[in-house]
């Protein structure tokens, strides 16, 4: 059983300690399950936070861009980074404004990324990346030629200082406001695809492959 990711003191939960998840698998599950990660950064006192595709690869949060891209220059140059994901699971209703909530997974990584150069672990990157937005397609497609290698930035960072804050459950509200006469509940919420539209380019006579027609998340 992998061991949790030790506590320090930028990761440790404080407010609502009881959501706190430093277990690795969950807290991999949670990154596998998102498309987006927002990159947190400063440059010349300036934050940025900007949202991009990420692949996990063992212990290993790989994201990228163009080469041109002033965050990817940037971290290149081994500036620190936040990342954080988020998944939405369902709205919290209470009976009052103030207990309205969110049942959300939501990671924190932090860290030094550092850019990757070499063709074949970019490909393996580019791989994991396609793989994770739909199983099967990276058979199907053309993959990156030399040009397009040179164009994209590829940095990793290194799974070594993250922590989960997970809420789940039902509504919480103060003990008098449950006599109130409001509707109370959970809205759930979850990602669903729906039919493959078709590019007008594509060639009528070939078949929608299955992971497109049947794809799930």
């Amino acid at each position: 059983m992998p061991e949790p990711f030790s506590v320090t003191d930028r990761t440790r939960i404080v407010r609502e300690a009881n959501r706190a998840v430093y277990d690795r698998d969950a807290i991999y599950k949670i990154l596998d399950e998102a498309f987006v990660c927002h990159v947190g950064f400063a440059l010349d006192g300036q934050p940025f936070v900007i949202p991009t595709m990420f692949a996990r690869v063992g212990d290993d949060l790989y994201f990228h861009g163009s080469a041109a891209s002033r965050m990817l220059r940037g971290l290149s140059a081994g500036l620190a980074v936040c990342i954080t994901v988020t998944l939405t699971d369902g709205l919290v209703l209470a009976r009052s404004v103030f207990n309205h909530s969110m049942n959300y997974r939501s990671v924190v990584a932090l860290g030094i990324a550092k850019r990757i150069d070499d063709p074949t672990e970019k490909i393996c990157a580019l791989r994991a990346f396609t793989e994770k937005m739909i199983p099967g397609r990276w058979n199907d497609a053309r993959p990156p030629n030399e040009k397009e290698l040179r164009a994209t930035s590829i940095l990793q960072l290194a799974l070594t200082e993250v922590s989960a804050k997970v809420r789940t459950g039902d509504v919480e509200d103060d003990p008098e406001d449950y006599a109130l006469s409001v509707w109370a509940g959970i809205i759930p919420l979850r990602l669903v695809a729906d039919a493959p539209a078709r590019d007008q380019r594509c060639d009528p006579a070939i078949p929608t492959p299955a992971y497109a027609s049947n794809f799930k998340r």
